[in-house]
């Protein structure tokens, strides 16, 4: 996917089903990408670690989020940035939408294919 210049309306995004409780939006840039994800009650994102930079904001719902050996509740309204090559997880006890960045853009999304971490819930 090259990038997406100039202006795009979220819900003309396609929708990409990554498992049967998530799906994401993504517009890409040269230098970032941005992914708006929808979780249903139980979804999981195993642990894993990437090189790039990643900034989240939780829009609504619950993430029960660990990074490295931190781990907290996160709700409506809280962000956080994952530094590049950190150990990361998430859980949703909850329906949930989150926003991520991720700069440079994730090589492994342009795929359309479901992250290995997230294939097991």
């Amino acid at each position: 996917m090259a990038s997406m210049k100039g202006f795009h309306a979220l819900r003309h995004l396609p929708e990409e089903k990554i498992t049967d409780k998530i799906t994401r939006r993504l517009l890409v840039g040269d230098k970032e990408m941005v992914v708006w994800w929808s979780m249903k009650a139980g979804a999981h994102a195993a642990a894993h670690k990437h090189p790039h930079e990643q900034v989240f904001w939780v829009l609504k719902g619950k993430m029960e989020f660990r990074l490295g050996d931190d781990k907290r509740a996160c709700g409506p309204g809280d962000v956080g940035v994952i530094p590049g090559g950190v150990e990361h997880e998430a859980w949703f006890p909850e329906d949930t939408e989150v926003v991520d960045v991720f700069a440079p853009p994730r090589e492994d999304f342009l795929t359309h294919e479901a992250p290995a971490y997230m294939r097991k819930g």
